[in-house]
């Protein structure tokens, strides 16, 4: 099977397969002390400051759970885009496990900007209000779609004077780096972000996240969240090492890359075709467009793919590392049959 509805439903890259058989040779010790996960950590610390605090989790919901609750207290309220997976993907996981109010916010493209979110910040001090208490970002967002570096400061400047945490889910975090031509850093970091869900399972890893700590003053509970989240894995190093392959000779840029590419091969070639109209930039890759729905039902038959708005005929196609040419090739090839 083929599928263009998500990078989740790609493969394992064979670096990493062949990082996890090597960690799986001998005993070591559990929960995080043994030498995989201390190669991973300065591998990170490495790719973006030395005194940041990496923990390693099992999943995206897991990580933005531990994440979100280092920020806040439960009389605390999030602020996010509308399409935030904390918002719509998440089953509640995150305001169960924080206690917090998630407030969405209305975006034409899933970026947060200072002018949105003005509104929410009120109250402050008010007992019989939640208390706004971070910012989430999604990068690259859930429509595809790609913060800037000085949009992502006009955010986390906003936030620290109010005294507040920004906090940015990385799930495709490689894939925005790719799109504008920066570092893990640059895009992070240096940014003012103060906390990173830094995932890698939609660009070659088989599971895992890891968050990543960079405000000091977030650090102190951190590995108790972490265990009391459960999240906190026994045989921690098949976790840990995914991430030294993905970090090492640049393999997440190599994948992201390559990712990137085939979304922009398969926009080149949806573009052309009539019916076609496309609802966001492709900045990464995510595909967000309309078809007519005869177009669309016929598709289905030979293809996985998820409708992102079924009323307008609105539909996602997402590319993977492992996306080959030859696959959009056949793609396009239907899509061009049912188009006439």
């Amino acid at each position: 099977m083929r599928s263009f509805a998500s990078d989740n439903n790609s493969g394992v890259h064979p670096l990493v397969m062949e990082a996890l058989n090597r960690a799986n040779r001998d005993h070591a010790v559990g929960y995080g002390d043994d030498v995989w996960t201390e190669e991973a950590v300065r591998k990170i610390r490495e790719a973006f400051i030395p005194d940041c605090e990496p923990l390693f989790v099992f999943n995206g919901t897991g990580s933005n759970a531990v994440a979100l609750q280092l920020c806040t207290r439960p009389y605390n309220s999030v602020i996010c885009a509308e399409t935030a997976h904390i918002y719509v993907d998440e089953c509640g996981a995150p305001a169960r496990m924080t206690g917090c109010q998630i407030r969405p916010v209305a975006t034409p493209d899933g970026k947060l900007t200072p002018e949105l979110v003005r509104p929410y910040l009120c109250h402050f001090g008010e007992q019989h209000h939640s208390q706004p208490g971070a910012f989430y970002i999604s990068q690259c967002t859930e429509l595809g779609t790609v913060y800037r570096p000085d949009e992502i400061r006009a955010l986390t400047e906003l936030a620290h004077r109010h005294g507040m945490y920004v906090h940015m889910d990385g799930a495709r975090l490689a894939n925005a780096c790719e799109a504008l031509n920066l570092s893990f850093r640059q895009l992070t970091v240096d940014c003012g972000i103060d906390i990173l869900s830094f995932g890698g399972t939609k660009n070659g890893l088989m599971l895992g996240e890891s968050v990543i700590i960079f405000n000091p003053a977030l650090k102190k509970e951190a590995c108790f969240v972490r265990k009391q989240s459960a999240q906190l894995a026994s045989k921690l190093r098949y976790l840990s090492c995914q991430f030294t392959a993905y970090l090492t000779d640049d393999l997440w840029l190599k994948n992201a890359s390559h990712a990137n590419r085939m979304a922009q091969l398969l926009y080149a070639g949806l573009k052309e075709l009539p019916g076609v109209r496309f609802t966001q930039k492709v900045e990464s890759n995510q595909l967000f467009l309309t078809m007519p729905r005869p177009v669309i039902d016929n598709l289905l038959k030979d293809y996985f793919f998820y409708f992102w708005n079924e009323e307008e005929n609105e539909i996602r196609f997402v590319t993977s590392f492992d996306t080959t040419e030859q696959d959009i090739e056949e793609l396009l090839r239907a899509i061009r049959r049912y188009c006439h």
